[in-house]
């Protein structure tokens, strides 16, 4: 059975991650932070966030405490989380550099960027 497609690579990202916390080697890397944004993550910021996401290179998650997380690079589904400005949110990610990754991407939350900086 084949996930190719056009969110192929996300679909065996999530599958090697199922497959990580059935063995007990799953350590994600976890960041809760309110947003600075006083519109929240709408329309201008959440692109954004989505292209800082989607630049890290590394598959990153956002949801709110005690909800599913959704895809941190799909604009829609960010925009469907109908985050408010200064409600917490909590970013995820299980790979080589998620450490620095969500330390970039929160600082960029928390500060409310009218732009994308340089640095992510």
């Amino acid at each position: 059975m084949s996930l190719a497609g056009s969110s192929g690579a996300v679909c065996e990202s999530g599958l090697d991650n199922i497959v990580r916390f059935v063995k007990g080697s799953f350590n994600m890397a976890e960041r809760r932070v309110n947003v600075g944004w006083a519109e929240g993550l709408h329309a201008r910021p959440a692109s954004i966030f989505v292209r800082a996401a989607t630049a890290s290179g590394i598959p990153v998650t956002i949801a709110k405490p005690d909800t599913a997380p959704v895809n941190a690079a799909s604009m829609l589904a960010v925009l469907g989380l109908g985050v408010q400005g200064g409600e917490e949110i909590v970013l995820s990610a299980d790979a080589d550099g998620a450490e620095a990754t969500l330390e970039r991407l929160a600082k960029l939350v928390a500060e409310g960027l009218d732009e994308l900086p340089e640095t992510v």
